[in-house]
């Protein structure tokens, strides 16, 4: 009787147990459901196609997670013009609100930056960040004054038509393009140019709830992010080959090494992997400076380069032809991204390094691969000529020679006694064609002499 209420209690405690399990994790899914999400993602490179185009599958992200904003946590030094045009749509299109913070801190939003940053629904810095210096940046050099004043009043417009409908001080925002202003975070919120202020993610969402915001299309919405969980959303694979891919010094060394290694295909043929590896290299390469403002200028200079540097090696000299195919290949590589900022340039230490290293390689590559085309064969009846041989009997006009240490049947335009030493001139198929080998006066002379 004792053990069979013990095994009940037992199974009502199990049952109660499991119970208060489902029920807890009910509680769990209750409070998940009912806790805000708010998306995250980090902007801290250039603002070229890549970046944007991370961006807009960003916020389709949030949209289709039903997150209650994203969160764009950004560090930039500017970029593209038409890379920030494209961003600034796919933000003021959004149909989840988005919040730009510059952060943390030393971050900075600067010249193409500083667009994204008032193009938001919210917009807010960290203590210690910078944002502004949007004057335009021309990337293929000084344009003419009209052209310029064309370019700076189409910027101007642009930042206007969205900074007053989110209820921003226009003036500051355009002094930042026409004069280069740049702002600290207490004079971007004392300025209007930004929302608030604050020292991390929690403290900013926390602030931001119950804040009412006026979207783009001119409707209210209120913020409910109390207690919201944040999710970073991370760099799958082919971004992050595609931001290290854009990179000029990256996509430069791809090249020359792509077009080096295509060269030792075709002059060992068979060889397949430095083919296959080449090529791709050189597509890769092509690919990511398609993505970036080139100037053709430079392009000219790189083809002009190469031709110098192999007529250099094809036809020798003093070195005058590789040395100046080295400065053009340097200057080209220099000039080849017309970069807004410095960042999206190709550095001065891998433009030269490059520049020697192909142009070396390159004059030693081909001057070895002239010389054996040039040199005579080294089997077969051909290696028999030039060489010297030695009669075996008399040739009137054919006989046997000794060459090399092989016998060869051999004719002779003159007669030749047994013993002569003569030169093989040619060959009919394996007939060879000798004839004796003159010796100058001066040669007997000295040769007399001597004994």
């Amino acid at each position: 009787m004792g053990r069979t209420v013990g095994r009940r209690w037992i199974c009502f405690g199990s049952i109660a147990a499991c119970v208060w399990i489902a029920l807890a994790f009910c509680f769990r899914l209750h409070a998940e459901n009912q806790q805000p999400i708010v998306d995250k993602f980090v902007l801290d490179d250039t603002i070229q196609p890549v970046s944007a185009d991370e961006l807009s599958r960003a916020i389709a992200r949030a949209q289709s997670d039903g997150a209650h904003a994203l969160l764009i946590q950004m560090d930039t030094p500017g970029g593209l013009v038409e890379s920030m045009r494209a961003m600034v749509a796919a933000i003021l299109a959004s149909r989840v609100p988005v919040i730009v913070c510059v952060s943390p801190s030393g971050a900075r939003a600067g010249s193409a930056g500083f667009f994204i940053l008032e193009s938001a629904d919210v917009a807010a810095m960290a203590p210690s960040t910078e944002a502004g210096a949007a004057h335009v940046v021309f990337e293929m050099g000084k344009p003419d004054a009209t052209e310029e004043e064309k370019v700076e009043n189409d910027a101007e417009a642009f930042l206007r038509s969205y900074v007053t409908r989110r209820g921003r001080n226009p003036d500051a925002a355009l002094a930042a393009v026409k004069s280069s202003h740049s702002y600290t975070p207490e004079e971007a919120l004392n300025q209007h140019l930004i929302d608030l202020i604050a020292n991390n993610d929690t403290e900013l969402l926390n602030a931001l709830n119950g804040r009412e915001i006026t979207r783009n299309d001119g409707s209210k919405m209120t913020l409910q992010l109390a207690g919201a969980r944040i999710q970073v959303l991370k760099d799958s694979l082919r971004d992050e080959l595609l931001g290290w891919l854009v990179n000029p010094n990256i996509a430069l060394l791809f090249l020359v090494g792509g077009a080096l290694l295509i060269y030792l295909e075709f002059n060992s043929p068979g060889t397949i992997v430095p083919g296959a590896l080449g090529t791709l290299m050189v597509l890769l390469a092509v690919f990511a400076l398609n993505l970036l403002p080139i100037r053709y200028t430079a392009v000219l200079l790189l083809i002009a380069a190469v031709i110098l540097i192999v007529l250099e090696a094809k036809f020798g000299g003093h070195g005058a032809l590789a040395i100046t195919g080295i400065v053009c290949l340097t200057f080209g590589m220099l000039t080849l991204v017309a970069a807004p900022v410095p960042q999206m340039e190709v550095s001065p230490l891998v433009a030269i390094g490059i520049s020697l290293a192909f142009g070396v390689i390159t004059v030693v590559l081909v001057r070895l691969a002239v010389r054996a085309r040039r040199r005579k064969a080294r089997t077969g009846v051909d290696a028999m000529i030039g060489c010297e041989a030695t009669a075996m009997e008399s040739l009137a006009p054919q006989g046997h020679v000794l060459v090399e240490g092989e016998i060869w049947r051999a004719v002779s335009s003159t007669p030749v006694t047994a013993g002569t030493v003569v030169r093989v001139t040619g060959h009919d198929e394996m007939l060879l064609r000798v004839q004796p080998v003159t010796v100058t006066s001066g040669s007997v002379a000295a040769g007399r002499s001597a004994s």
